[in-house]
């Protein structure tokens, strides 16, 4: 089945929801410019350290140095690192020599055909890419939790050229997820607000979400 992740975990109760209807991936977020779902880095090292090693935990990390990153990830725990924005200062190679056991997940907003370039350049550097609707230009930028969809037509052309997994958010709910996708096939899909009722996990919607996956996933 097309993997899933649910992003904005804020607790371990949240979490046993999400692995109960078949999560393989949660996504726990630390200081962002925007969006949704930011806990403290307590509450991930607590989540991280409650969640069983066979769902993997994603560190959601605006930072954009790798030393700070790796501190960072020092302090919460988890399995994997999901970088929110472009490294700046230090190196993919540098976090990978520093973390070796831990997946390293880099986030392409995708916006036109420039994506596909982005993608490409990264694809040997990390474990994965993680496509998304943001704007990392803007003066308060957006790096995820947009509830906005993209164009799936770019995100299919960089499924279909890295070799690497690739993961797909950015306005995924019950109602779209699967023709999402069919047109793209990603590895896995992402998504926070799409199964949340006022923020809150809203299990009809994790059903109806998964029964959606489950269905083009044969």
């Amino acid at each position: 089945m097309t993997h899933v992740k649910i992003c904005c975990i804020s607790s371990i109760e949240e979490t046993n929801i999400a692995i109960k209807y078949g999560a393989s991936a949660i996504g726990l977020v630390s200081e962002m410019p925007s969006g949704p779902g930011v806990i403290s880095e307590k509450t991930i090292k607590e989540i991280a350290e409650q969640t069983p090693p066979s769902i993997s935990t994603f560190l959601l990390t605006s930072k954009q140095n790798a030393d700070e990153i790796i501190e960072q990830h020092h302090r919460c725990g988890t399995n994997t690192i999901q970088l929110c924005d472009r490294l700046i200062t230090g190196s993919h190679l540098q976090l990978k020599k520093a973390l070796p056991s831990i997946k390293i997940v880099q986030v392409i907003h995708v916006t036109d055909n420039e994506s596909i370039n982005e993608a490409i350049g990264i694809s040997n550097l990390v474990d994965a890419i993680l496509l998304d609707s943001g704007d990392q230009k803007l003066v308060t930028k957006e790096l995820g939790g947009t509830g906005r969809t993209h164009d799936w037509t770019i995100s299919r052309k960089i499924v279909d050229t890295v070799k690497i997994p690739v993961y797909l958010a950015g306005g995924l709910n019950p109602h779209n997820v699967d023709d999402a996708i069919l047109q793209v096939k990603p590895y896995g899909v992402d998504v926070c607000s799409g199964v949340r009722t006022n923020s809150i996990l809203d299990e009809k919607k994790l059903e109806l979400f998964f029964d959606k996956v489950r269905s083009v996933s044969k």
